[in-house]
């Protein structure tokens, strides 16, 4: 570096490299030019300039630096390798790969080129290549340890355990016999944990066992190797060693799940379906009881058998693991209990065990067959669990009477007012589950998790300005909005997008949803500083695990919600695309002077009011913009706060399919990523896609309504095409021929007669109903009738229950609220639409979308809130019925004595 230089500008350039790497980017400017002055053609201190002036947040300055260096300096690798550093700083790594290639090209064996070129072909997953990488740093720098973990992880990645553990074996030899000192005995004990997996993954299992009993004495972490040795026994089928050392752990942690299922694969009563035979039961039934006596404090212990037991023991261990929980007063107590209303028959089990227990405890004050009284709280937990209970069953309003006697109870708890916001929000109104939420937040200011839950409740209510006012009392001084896309708070944002979706925003919904992406984003190059960090610490295995994870990130829920959120916000986008200026004055043209004159009064009342919140805003930004110290944060202000740049888009359909690709790769067995593959292809048109669509929707659920939909949509649109006319056209047009006859569900029956088995299959559901009644009218729109029919048609049976308290419909408000959508956009009959609305207002009293006569939509429903309020100072927004149910009023005269 700097070889070209006389000894005192070389000096110089040192101190220049010196200064980039202790961050004292001033000084390195200031050396920089001095060298510059004399020598203003040199090629390594024009890169080194612009890289120190990268650092300083001035790029264009620096990449037109560093190129010109390297114009000046072609055969420079302190150029190309600076060039590299650049791209690596803004996330362009293929192109500082290309830079790293260059640079090696001209010095082969420049160590921290080649760690850096490693560092990214990690990155990239460019495993042969990393491979390659280390080997070389290996042969170059065979003394330094990391060289060989290094490779080790580079075979290991690229499928070839078994030459990791030969690299391992290689380096190990290099040890002395008293290795390793104890400063470093953590590191390399890990390291020996780390060979173990890698055999136990090439299926050396017995060696992987003898190597690890052989090595006990220098691995640390003694309840990894425990775990680790257990793992091994079970692979080999040593049960009877493998089930004493899951006693041994359990008597560390009774506690943890992982321990009791590996103790019954020992004991052979493990069943990955959890079926088992009635003597399979029996013998469960005896392990846990023995356990039990063992570990009587463990909640594991008691909570497990009530997934495999049946009838009257299911009852009566039910009942012994419900009551102490009662008494305590554990509120997720029924949420502990909720994955057994999937067994069948246990929910009918449960809620006659609620209902004896509530009985009994409000007549007698004890529980059935005990003398012991209980405390008064026991009964307002009672009725909470059944409040949950009869949520959970769909009978809202059995749920919310017992609610209500709850709070009326104990009015002081907290966890009662936003059990009843759950109630009325699965109940369809939304308002008013906002209000209560907002209620219970106003009885804890301090709490975050319940300030959570009632921005959620708000955003569900389509409340955004009052949501992100409330989500803000949590955030740090200074830019507050910015600040939960800061902390990557993505449920709000995908929350706030569904939102703004429901109210046609599509700016401010692709803005939220494409800020979830960007957090996806974020996290996989959060990864690039572990790959030199987890080789030095030897977190080998935590690493590798980090890596598989980062592997399939973008199969994760919320990536998937918020592509998904994209993908139909640019799908309404094509449909209904934006105005343009022209078609706006056009339209203006046609309006009366007076019309005209109204409009315009009412764009300059918008424009005053949006002026006049901006400036509110900046006002609190600036206010907010000091730190305690006095300095103030910059922060960069966001030149599309609406999402309006994001809407002028040229192709959104282009936009749509770089997300639904991403979807395909990562989650190809979802419905929903080739129902959203089926319409952008539809639309484009891509006629083989939209199949390929429809033949993944048929191999996941071919039952499923909305397949129906894509199936009959798509033969009908292939049949309404016009006859082929190039080569290209005609090749498609005998491939849907050929492929038309595989397909069951259309062999040898028109797509009206397929419509109509479906319907002989699917008669009682609504939904199937109401697919075939919208397939019917886009295949024959003169039975325009027929289809309204059929939806009317549709009956809500009564699902199964024990008959403790009435039955429950099968129908779901979600299911209702789309048919109704359906009638009103798509057959186009508004009267039945109103019919149907006035049916499911008696289904769903509390409905705001039917106009329940228990809703808040109504004027003198008992839930109609006080919507509005924005006060966060202390004080709810209450609701006329809750004037018994836990006003703050409630609180005037509660004294505590010390």
């Amino acid at each position: 570096m700097g070889a070209s230089l006389p000894p005192k500008e070389a000096n110089l350039f040192k101190l220049i490299v010196k200064s980039y790497e202790t961050k004292q980017y001033k000084k390195g400017l200031k050396a920089a030019d001095t060298i510059l002055k004399k020598f203003p053609d040199h090629g390594e201190t024009l890169s080194m300039k612009g890289l120190t002036l990268n650092c300083m947040d001035r790029k264009s300055e620096a990449y037109e630096l560093v190129r010109l260096g390297l114009k000046n300096d072609l055969k420079s690798h302190v150029c190309w390798h600076v060039y590299g550093l650049l791209y690596r700083s803004d996330r362009e790594y293929r192109e500082a790969i290309k830079c790293y290639r260059n640079a090696l090209r001209i010095d082969p064996d420049n160590i921290e080129i080649l760690r850096d070129l490693s560092l990214l072909q990690a990155q990239m997953r460019d495993l042969t290549g990393f491979v390659e990488t280390r080997q070389q740093l290996l042969t170059l720098k065979p003394n330094h340890r990391m060289n060989w973990i290094g490779f080790a992880v580079s075979h290991h990645l690229n499928s070839n355990a078994l030459k990791a553990v030969e690299i391992l074996e290689a380096y190990e030899g290099t040890l002395e016999e008293d290795f390793p000192p104890d400063n470093e005995r953590c590191e390399h004990g890990e390291m020996l944990l780390y060979k173990i997996s890698l055999l136990e993954e090439s299926s050396s299992t017995e060696r992987a066992l003898d190597e690890l009993r052989k090595k006990e004495s220098k691995i640390v972490d003694k309840l990894a190797y425990k775990e680790q040795e257990v793992s091994l026994l079970v692979t080999l089928g040593r049960f009877e060693e493998g089930a004493t050392l899951y006693r041994g752990l359990l008597s560390m942690n009774p506690d943890n799940y992982r321990y009791y299922e590996g103790l019954q694969k020992c004991v052979g009563l493990y069943s990955e379906n959890a079926e088992y035979s009635p003597a399979q039961i029996e013998q469960l039934d005896d392990l846990y009881k023995s356990l039990a006596q063992q570990y009587n404090w463990s909640s594991a212990v008691k909570r497990i058998p009530l997934d495999f037991l049946q009838g009257d023991k299911f009852r009566e261990a039910a009942d012994n693991y419900i009551r102490p929980l009662l008494t305590k007063g554990v509120p997720s107590l029924f949420s502990d209990l909720s994955s057994l209303y999937d067994h069948h028959g246990k929910a009918d089990i449960l809620e006659k065990l609620f209902l004896e227990l509530e009985h009994s405890i409000r007549t007698t004050g004890r529980y059935p067959g005990r003398e012991e009284k209980e405390p008064p709280s026991t009964l307002m937990w009672a009725l909470f669990l059944l409040a949950q209970h009869y949520d959970r069953r769909g009978q809202c309003d059995i749920a919310l009477s017992k609610i209500d006697e709850a709070i009326e109870h104990t009015p002081t708890v907290i966890d009662l007012y936003s059990a009843k916001s759950r109630i009325l929000k699965h109940a369809g109104n939304l308002a008013a589950a906002a209000a209560l939420a907002d209620e219970a937040r106003c009885m804890d200011l301090a709490d975050r998790y319940i300030n959570s839950e009632c921005v959620k409740r708000m955003l569900q209510a389509d409340q955004v300005a009052l949501a992100e006012k409330t989500a803000v009392l949590f955030t740090k001084d200074g830019d507050q909005h910015n600040n939960l896309h800061d902390m990557q708070c993505m449920w709000y944002e995908l929350a706030s997008g569904e939102s703004y979706f429901r109210q046609g925003d599509l700016g401010r919904a692709l803005k939220k949803f494409l800020a979830v992406e960007k957090h996806y984003a974020d996290i996989t190059e959060d990864q690039f500083d572990f790959h030199s960090y987890c080789l030095r610490k030897m977190t080998l295995r935590t690493y590798v695990e980090m890596l598989k994870f980062q592997d399939r990130l973008h199969s994760h829920a919320y990536f998937h919600k918020a592509a998904a959120g994209a993908i139909r916000c640019y799908i309404k986008l094509y449909d209904y695309p934006p105005k343009s200026t022209a078609d706006e004055d056009d339209e203006m043209s046609k309006l009366l002077p007076s019309q005209k004159k109204k409009l315009r009064q009412k764009q300059r009342k918008a424009e005053a009011r949006a002026k006049k919140e901006a400036e509110g805003k900046n006002e609190e930004s600036n206010a907010s913009n000091f730190s305690k110290t006095g300095k103030k944060n910059v922060k960069p202000v966001d030149p599309d706060p609406h999402g309006e740049k994001l809407l002028q888009v040229e192709d959104p359909l282009s936009e749509a399919t770089k997300y639904l690709k991403l979807l395909q790769k990562n989650s190809p067995d979802s419905l929903e990523t080739h129902l959203l593959s089926f319409e952008v292809n539809v639309r484009k048109p891509k006629v083989l896609l939209a199949l390929q669509a429809v033949q993944q929707l048929l191999r996941l659920n071919a039952e499923h309504p909305d397949t129906h939909r894509c199936l009959i949509k798509f033969f009908h649109k292939v049949d309404s095409m016009a006859a082929p006319v190039t080569d290209t056209e005609k090749l498609i047009w005998r491939f849907l021929e050929a492929e038309r006859p595989a397909i069951s569900q259309l062999h040898e029956k028109s797509l009206i007669e397929t419509n109509y088995v479906f319907l002989q299959k699917h008669q009682d559901s609504l939904m199937h109903r109401s697919a075939v009644a919208e397939m019917l009218y886009a295949l024959q729109p003169d039975k325009k009738a027929e289809a309204v029919k059929l939806i009317e048609e549709s009956t809500n049976n009564p699902g199964p229950t024990n008959g403790a308290l009435g039955p429950v419909g099968q129908w779901k408000l979600k299911d209702c609220i789309t048919v109704h959508k359906l009638l009103e956009t798509v057959l186009l009959d508004q009267t039945a639409a109103l019919k149907w609305k006035e049916r499911c207002a008696e289904y769903f009293p509390y409905s705001i979308h039917f106009g329940g006569k228990l809703s808040s939509a109504v004027s003198n429903s008992p839930l109609n809130p006080e919507n509005g309020s924005e006060d966060h100072s202390g004080g709810g927004r209450g609701t006329d019925s809750l004037a018994s149910n836990g006003k703050l009023e409630a609180f005037k005269d509660l004294t505590i004595s010390a």
